[in-house]
């Protein structure tokens, strides 16, 4: 079962010996910096942790599911993320 958002406030609360809602400030703070850094089209890099990026796709032509008829998809922006060495280490 993944972890909310919620709980994951909670947990860097406690591990800051803060509020419940300072934990939560804090996580909105770091999403909302890493999405603007990321609409900007910069890279964030936090060692040992990971790279949050932006990546270019291509136009290309797909298959409706439904109908079977070949439609194009429009070249988009889409985030990605590629975890670092201590983080791959971890979790091994």
């Amino acid at each position: 079962m993944p972890i909310k958002k919620i709980q994951l406030a909670q947990a860097l609360a406690d591990k800051m010996q803060m509020t419940k809602k300072q934990g939560a400030d804090i996580l909105d703070a770091f999403t909302e910096t890493i999405t603007n850094y990321l609409r900007k089209g910069e890279k964030v890099n936090i060692t040992g942790f990971g790279i949050f990026k932006v990546a270019d796709r291509k136009a290309r032509e797909g298959i409706n599911p439904k109908t079977g008829q070949k439609i194009h998809i429009a070249a988009s922006k889409k985030p990605r993320f590629t975890a670092g060495k201590a983080l791959k280490e971890a979790v091994k």
